[in-house]
């Protein structure tokens, strides 16, 4: 399929405006994370807690904000899951894995203070399969060990499964669970209660591991790259590999510095969709470049290179807009519909392949002209050094035969 056929835009003459848009886009990103200290890492990376909590009505956010900021130092994230009453709290910990196991109950207590009822009795939406053992071994079941261990486990199937994930609305709920027997049902009513809340999922990231994960995400980007320019060096030549490397350590750039403008978290996600980006990239501006090599005969003029690559860039125009346009809107759909767990990762995606589609044409063609002009000039510039050490040579050598000839008379 061919959107544009035999189109002739001049690409090259227009890439100055998008050059210094990209310089300055460029700047204002360092300057950025120069100002903040460095991009604003996740949990992943700086270490902490993340917990899963489940309401039965709206998140009360702003309590639950209140209620951790005054008892957990450091900064506390609420986010919210678009199209659930379930949000992720995010605390951030710089003590040692110690202080942090002990954050994360705090945390529990927090939610069990603020939320539950102060009656004695256990919450039922937070209790473990123990908690639940312990309370119904006193309860004359007349049923044994593994058969009541058996019962309980189905009382945790029904309640952790969608669509109450964590939550049900009446204990009477249990009492068509085969092997749940009336005076099992009774005693959780007399014993334990249903609170608005259910901690789905607890997630502890120490410091530690968290440095590890950022050392380990940095390697993976440089490896990455280097292993592009060694491939593309190999399969066309130098220059189009470093021009291919530095379009695409361009686009990683400004894809942070965004990410550092809009104050958004980078997380092993956002890394996931760096390296995704780093080979999206790379392949489209090897499809120009394979234009290039392929269109690459007869060519003596600088002029004659020039137009034929901005000929190449033509040529696969329609190839860009399909791949790039059908990609962008599938981003786009991630980023808007996703809800806040895909956010970061959809948003690396939707700027990254904005970034790597222009750095194709006008980043990376630009900088492999420059490059050939270079290497051109300076084997211009070799030859008549090595012309004229040849001359002097030759001058040289029949000037000791002439004088050998003087001393033979």
């Amino acid at each position: 399929m061919e959107i544009f056929k035999n189109t002739n835009f001049d690409f090259l003459g227009k890439k100055w405006p998008f050059i210094i848009a990209s310089l300055l886009l460029t700047l204002a990103g360092i300057v950025s994370l120069i100002v903040k200290g460095g991009p604003r890492y996740g949990i992943d990376f700086r270490g902490g807690v993340l917990m899963y909590v489940r309401f039965n009505s709206e998140p009360p956010e702003n309590k639950i904000r209140q209620a951790l900021q005054a008892k957990i130092p450091g900064e506390v994230i609420i986010q919210r899951i678009s199209g659930t009453n379930e949000v992720i709290v995010s605390t951030e910990l710089s003590q040692d894995e110690r202080a942090q196991s002990e954050n994360r109950q705090k945390m529990q207590d927090i939610f069990a203070a603020t939320f539950g009822q102060q009656n004695g009795k256990r919450d039922f939406h937070n209790s473990s399969a123990e908690d639940l053992m312990n309370i119904l071994r006193a309860a004359p079941t007349g049923l044994t060990g593994p058969q009541l261990q058996e019962v309980v486990q189905t009382i945790l199937d029904y309640r952790n499964k969608p669509p109450r994930s964590g939550l049900i609305g009446s204990f009477d709920e249990l009492s068509p669970l085969p092997g749940v027997l009336p005076v099992i049902v009774n005693t959780l009513k007399e014993q334990t209660y249903l609170s608005p809340f259910a901690i789905r999922n607890i997630e502890v990231v120490g410091p530690k591991v968290g440095k590890e994960l950022q050392t380990k995400a940095l390697n993976a980007t440089l490896l990455a790259l280097g292993g592009m320019l060694i491939y593309i060096a190999f399969r066309f030549e130098w220059m189009y590999g470093v021009a291919a490397v530095i379009a695409v350590l361009h686009d990683t750039i400004i894809t942070i510095g965004i990410f550092s403008l809009a104050n958004k978290e980078i997380s092993l996600t956002v890394i996931a969709a760096l390296l995704t980006l780093v080979g999206y990239s790379m392949n489209d501006t090897i499809v120009v470049f394979d234009r290039i090599r392929e269109n690459l005969r007869g060519i003596r003029t600088k002029s004659d290179f020039d137009s034929l690559v901005n000929a190449s860039i033509n040529q696969t125009l329609s190839r860009t807009v399909l791949t790039s346009g059908l990609t962008f809107l599938t981003a786009l759909a991630l980023w808007i519909f996703g809800g806040e767990v895909l956010n970061g990762f959809s948003f690396a995606l939707v700027v990254g392949i904005i970034v790597g589609t222009f750095s194709s044409v006008f980043i990376a063609s630009p900088i492999l002209i420059f490059l050939r002009d270079w290497s051109e000039n300076r084997k211009k510039a070799q030859t008549p050094a090595a012309a004229a050490s040849r001359t002097s040579q030759t001058e040289a050598a029949a000037g000791g035969k002439k004088l050998a000839g003087g001393r033979t008379k």
